[in-house]
């Protein structure tokens, strides 16, 4: 188990072997989810690793009025 402690600022520091294991990086986003009597930490993918991940999908629609010719 891995404990960190908030500083006087609320900072804390992500242990080592969890920023190898996970591959985190600075700048990297993480949400904070409470969930009942815990605190939930999920790593944010880049918008980046969403390209593609709906083959087949029909990019050609035109959504709204204005963008029809």
């Amino acid at each position: 188990m891995n404990m960190v402690t908030i500083s006087s600022k609320f900072q804390v520091v992500i242990p080592r072997a969890i920023r190898e294991k996970f591959h985190l990086q600075p700048g990297q986003k993480l949400l904070f989810v409470s969930y009942k009597n815990s605190l939930r930490v999920v790593i944010v993918p880049p918008i980046e690793e969403g390209y593609g991940f709906l083959p087949g999908i029909d990019t050609d629609v035109q959504r709204e009025e204005d963008d029809r010719v």
